[in-house]
């Protein structure tokens, strides 16, 4: 009889998480971690991320945390080299970072400018991509295959709906910036997978819908109407939780995922099915 629920165990594989320190990144490294993957958790926050390893092998899992920063982009190459020398070739490589300038706030269309916008695409969407390529050719090499998940967006698919934003102290809510970004992840994982296929390399992009907690970049806080025009407008009627974005990525890091490859893979509470 064909042993189902083996597939979703992680035992015997590595696996790096980026950005596995913020509000969902903790939750995918828990996830990640309570399969049974050797979990590297990658993030900028040293007290943090030390205090959250002892905590998962508290609860007998293997963690642990190296300081990764996706904005220092000419030190990505560096700093990967030096992660797969010391624990090898990953099995499962999951981005989540959320690198941001600090006028992220001011990206729309009305005050965003040329040098934001090159910032933000070169620490965002550059890192992810080249994070990715990288992490690909090591797997190549390695000659064992791989899931590769990058985190998108609903906004990297579809427009943002303005409406939900009204009479909300987050003004028009519009961000370009945001947009080419997640657009981009979100394309290039339909390239990798059909680059990458012949290697048994599995490429997909996981997009959250809206999460409760706070607004990256925005505030630490989500505006209650923004809150309430959201739920509103989800087939669901409600905002997702960390962890039901963190079962989705341990799928797709798992065999149970072994025929998905250049999947947009949305978990939104229904929001771009309407």
């Amino acid at each position: 009889m064909y042993d189902y629920m083996s597939k979703y165990r992680l035992e015997g594989k590595i696996a790096f998480i980026v950005g596995g320190l913020g509000l969902i990144g903790k939750e995918v490294s828990t996830a990640i971690a309570s399969a049974g993957a050797k979990t590297l958790v990658l993030d900028v926050n040293e007290e943090v991320g030390e205090a959250l390893v002892v905590a998962l092998k508290g609860r007998g899992f293997d963690a642990i945390y190296r300081n990764l920063d996706c904005a220092e982009v000419a030190k990505l190459d560096e700093s990967l080299s030096i992660l797969i020398d010391e624990f090898g070739c990953p099995d499962a490589f999951i981005n989540c970072a959320f690198p941001y300038t600090k006028d992220w706030g001011d990206s729309s269309f009305k005050n965003i400018t040329l040098e934001s916008l090159q910032r933000n695409v070169d620490i965002h969407m550059n890192s992810f991509a080249w994070l990715a390529k990288r992490v690909a050719d090591v797997m190549v090499n390695n000659a064992n295959g791989g899931s590769i998940i990058q985190f998108g967006s609903t906004y990297g698919v579809v427009g943002q709906d303005l409406s939900i934003y009204e009479g909300t102290d987050m003004g028009e809510g519009e961000s370009m910036a945001y947009a080419v970004i997640k657009g981009g992840i979100t394309n290039l994982t339909r390239l990798m997978s059909s680059y990458y296929g012949r290697y048994n390399i599995r490429v997909n992009t996981l997009c959250p819908g809206g999460i409760s907690g706070h607004v990256a970049g925005v505030s630490d806080k989500q505006d209650p109407l923004f809150v309430k025009n959201y739920c509103k407008k989800t087939p669901l009627k409600r905002m997702g939780n960390p962890e039901e974005i963190a079962t989705v990525a341990l799928f797709l890091a798992s065999d149970a995922a072994s025929y998905i490859t250049g999947a947009t893979i949305m978990v939104d509470g229904g929001w771009t099915a309407i």
